[in-house]
């Protein structure tokens, strides 16, 4: 039994030995794969099902949100030349014909099973005919139900069947540092998803809208990304793609997206009113500095300085007057000019609202009736992402 044993011993140890050297020496023999009736037979790992997710992937997140985001395709007639007709122009200037038609690129996000899309404004803005291609190649003409130029966001309508539809998100609870996704259709190239984090929030002062509470963040957004979704990693809607800042055109690591909470409000006037309310009290607001706080004689330390107020305005008709300091709209407290503007816009119009001032160096409060808002000129952002 021992001179087994130890056979048996000299034989394996005579096997590793071999085993080693050839796989020192020529490990192409260990990887070949055995043949079967000259058909290679290859031997693989089984798979843990279609659903298998790599750990840190965030493919289940753009699976979910992906066939809610559409493409836009918009186009606007060409314009004759007014002076196309005139002999002696065209013998001058030649036959000029008319301008080639006008076409658009952007993206959108079904928001509702009726066909509701959510996009930027200036994505449709003056088109004639609008054309929307779901991720799954069906195409449908959409319909502009309504436009808000203050945020660059409009409301688009298709009549499909079986429509998918993005989740909502709560975008006030992001934080800088969540990882996001930006899903589009980047230089028309097709669906396109970029992953990044949130690297600021409630950007503003940007000239871009009349309303600023961007998103930031460093998610590759290029053209035709615009109107498109800015996603969590549950893949929910948090916002709407809409601008970046850029010396060359491209992504630099900087985009903004316009909060899915003011989206979601928006979206709703539209489509009960087919506008947008917002309040208005007639004043002319500056961030309060110690040059302004010296000028009007007021001793704050917070707030917005109010340097003009428009005759028979709602803010006159209050008592509010030049050099006036609103610390306060309601229950919210006012720090700055777009703090002011966004809460004066959330008031009703008709409706009285309590605003808390200080006025040289008394404080007292005043109760302020506003009035319907007045739709602003069409802006433009610096480089929209169309």
């Amino acid at each position: 039994m021992k001179r087994i044993w130890l056979l048996f011993a000299q034989v394996v140890t005579v096997l590793l030995a071999a085993y080693f050297v050839v796989a020192t020496l020529k490990p192409e023999w260990l990887n070949r794969r055995g043949s079967l009736g000259g058909v290679v037979a290859v031997i693989e790992a089984p798979a843990s099902g279609p659903a298998a997710i790599a750990p840190g992937s965030l493919s289940a997140a753009a699976r979910k949100a992906s066939p809610a985001v559409v493409s836009i395709n918009t186009s606007k007639a060409a314009q004759l030349s007014p002076r196309s007709n005139d002999p002696w122009f065209r013998f001058f200037f030649g036959d000029q014909g008319a301008d080639q038609p006008q076409v658009g690129l952007g993206s959108g996000v079904i928001v509702s099973a009726d066909g509701y899309i959510l996009t930027n404004n200036h994505v449709v803005e003056g088109a004639d005919e609008i054309d929307v291609t779901l991720n799954d190649s069906r195409h449908a003409r959409g319909k502009v139900i309504g436009t808000d130029p203050d945020t660059d966001l409009a409301v688009l309508k298709i009549e499909l069947d079986k429509l998918p539809v993005i989740v909502l998100g709560n975008s006030d609870a992001l934080q800088v540092g969540d990882q996001v996704l930006a899903i589009g259709n980047p230089f028309g190239v097709g669906q396109t998803v970029t992953s990044g984090i949130v690297s600021a929030l409630g950007r503003n002062q940007l000239g871009i809208n009349t309303f600023e509470n961007f998103i930031q963040t460093d998610a590759a957004i290029n053209p035709g990304n615009s109107g498109g979704a800015l996603i969590d990693v549950n893949g929910n809607l948090e916002g709407i793609n809409t601008a970046i800042y850029s010396r060359s055109g491209g992504s630099m690591g900087i985009g903004f997206a316009i909060p899915v909470s003011t989206a979601k409000q928006v979206l709703e006037d539209i489509v009960k009113a087919g506008k947008v309310t917002r309040g208005w009290v007639g004043v002319e607001p500056n961030d309060l500095s110690p040059e302004l706080a010296e000028t009007f004689g007021v001793k704050a330390d917070a707030g917005v300085i109010i340097t003009g107020v428009l005759q028979n305005g709602p803010a006159a008709k209050a008592g509010v007057r030049p050099g006036d300091v609103i610390t306060s709209v309601g229950d919210k407290s006012i720090g700055n000019v777009q703090e002011l503007l966004t809460a004066v816009a959330g008031l009703k119009p008709g409706h009285p609202a309590r605003f808390a001032l200080q006025r040289g160096t008394d404080k007292l409060e005043l109760d302020v009736t506003p009035g319907l808002r007045p739709r602003s000129p069409v802006r433009r952002a610096p480089n929209p992402t169309e």
